[in-house]
């Protein structure tokens, strides 16, 4: 059963009389959020507001720690996607140590975990907490909408998706040590290589991972063509899209140069390096949220915001370099017609050909014999300042680092995938409550619309909860008859 709910409330506004309906929390997501609503009297939406409400100072307390420590610790920022985390920070203190470029082995032995980590964390966004709702409708019955319901209506779907992400936790464990909160990627390189009788255990079941992901992107495929105008509106909003490229514009999970397209397509700037990645975005912070709004430097907040994740990386690069996705990909494009695809639930169709490009680059990696060699680390002249960024499953992740003489980092500067995605979830949400919301008697089918438009992004709100600036933290004591009787805000 999903546990969760929503309230209603009296709110007062200049433009007269409002209802506050909250949705608190937000289910079927990673971390906790939730969504507030204000309605007129005649139940028009006037505001829709995503609110992060949990606070994570892990920019903070990572500072005075040595540089070492770093990979592992800010694996504790998510227990979803700690290996995304684990990499961004390794190829950060990489240039700290001078390691500006690894072995061989070592650079593969990561991208195996990296990949690994894009098919796990795809297959459990779609298969556990989005197919509920694409499956059985955005107003089904909550207590069928979940995974179990998925088990005992479409067995085989929900057999596929478990297996799927076991084999990507698998690929994990034996590059990183463990399925969560591994080791195995330190400043410089790796910790261990695979051996041959482990890439053969991995090899055995491969092409079986590449079957079934292909089925994932039929299933979608369909879902689309049986209903395109829900698939195809719904929430939809233009926007920039940034995301890292390969060499040739490729799709590339671990490595390449930043990129930001416009709306219509358009590449606005192209080959960032990543330590450079300040001249490109800037950050905004709101007082009703910790995750802040990051935009385009050029454009400001207003027309600078942007979309990141599957859908922005598909159109953002130039193709895919497995040839199984780059016909998928193919195929997305052509769907737009020659327009960007900017519906939120495209997002999903996204989401699945990039599964499939982890599967088949995992089967290429695995019959390379460089991820069983001896040569683990690198060094060179030791600098202050680091920056790691790779494409999480959600989107471009940056890891920015100052150490200093003493090896105790002084400077940390995290933007998280989620919160380059704060201002297109928030629009979504705002198109779907006046789409469907305006005007009707509020139920927890209809709210769940708004839920479904979050899930598209697949975000991990705890990963995203670094703010600065105010915070809109607040202490209230109240009384046994519920009366506030003392509140303290924070001063910074």
């Amino acid at each position: 059963m999903e546990d969760r709910g929503f309230a209603l409330e009296s709110a007062s506004e200049s433009s007269g009389p409002l209802r506050r309906v909250a949705i608190d929390p937000v289910s079927r997501v990673e971390g906790h959020g939730k969504v507030t609503l204000l309605l007129d009297e005649h139940d028009q939406v006037q505001q829709a507001r995503l609110h992060i409400v949990e606070f994570r100072g892990f920019e903070k307390f990572i500072q005075g720690r040595p540089y070492w420590e770093v990979p592992v610790m800010v694996q504790r920022l998510c227990g979803i996607c700690p290996v995304s985390h684990h990499l961004a920070a390794a190829k950060a203190l990489d240039h700290v140590v001078g390691a500006d470029r690894l072995t061989p082995t070592a650079e593969k032995l990561r991208r195996l975990m990296h990949y690994g980590q894009i098919l796990q964390s795809h297959a459990l966004h779609f298969f556990h907490l989005s197919s509920p709702d694409l499956l059985f409708g955005f107003a089904s019955e909550a207590g069928r909408r979940n995974i179990v319901g998925i088990v005992a209506a479409y067995p085989e779907i929900a057999r596929q998706g478990v297996l799927l992400r076991k084999f990507g936790q698998e690929v994990i464990r034996l590059t990183a040590g463990k399925r969560v909160h591994g080791t195995g990627a330190i400043p410089g390189g790796v910790n261990r290589a695979l051996s041959h009788q482990e890439r053969d255990g991995l090899l055995a079941d491969i092409y079986q991972i590449i079957a079934w992901s292909r089925q994932a992107v039929q299933l979608i495929k369909r879902l689309h063509q049986a209903d395109p105008a829900l698939y195809d509106e719904f929430g939809s909003c233009r926007s920039n899209m940034v995301s890292l490229v390969g060499g040739g514009g490729v799709l590339d999970f671990y490595d390449g140069r930043l990129r930001a397209r416009d709306a219509d397509g358009r590449i606005m700037v192209d080959g960032v390096h990543a330590r450079n990645y300040p001249e490109l975005l800037r950050e905004e912070v709101k007082p009703w949220s910790y995750m802040k709004f990051p935009f385009l430097a050029d454009l400001g907040p207003q027309d600078g915001w942007y979309k990141v994740g599957p859908l922005a990386r598909l159109q953002n690069c130039d193709s895919i370099p497995t040839p199984l996705a780059e016909a998928e990909r193919c195929e997305l494009i052509e769907h737009g017609q020659g327009m960007v695809i900017h519906a939120p639930l495209a997002y999903h169709w996204a989401r699945m050909i990039e599964m499939l490009h982890a599967a088949e680059t995992l089967r290429d990696l695995l019959h390379d014999d460089d991820l069983s060699g001896s040569e683990l680390v690198t060094s060179g002249a030791r600098q202050r300042e680091g920056v790691g960024v790779i494409e999480a499953p959600r989107g471009t992740l940056i890891h920015h680092y100052r150490v200093g003489e003493d090896d105790l980092v002084t400077m940390c500067n995290l933007i998280v995938s989620t919160t380059h995605n704060n201002q297109a979830m928030n629009e979504a949400i705002r198109r779907v409550a006046r789409r469907y919301l305006n005007g009707r008697q509020l139920d927890e089918g209809l709210l769940n619309h708004i839920e479904v438009a979050i899930r598209c992004f697949d975000p991990c709100l705890s990963c995203a909860t670094h703010a600065l600036g105010k915070m809109p933290l607040q202490l209230e004591l109240i009384a046994a008859t519920g009366q506030p009787l003392e509140r303290l805000a924070a001063r910074t």
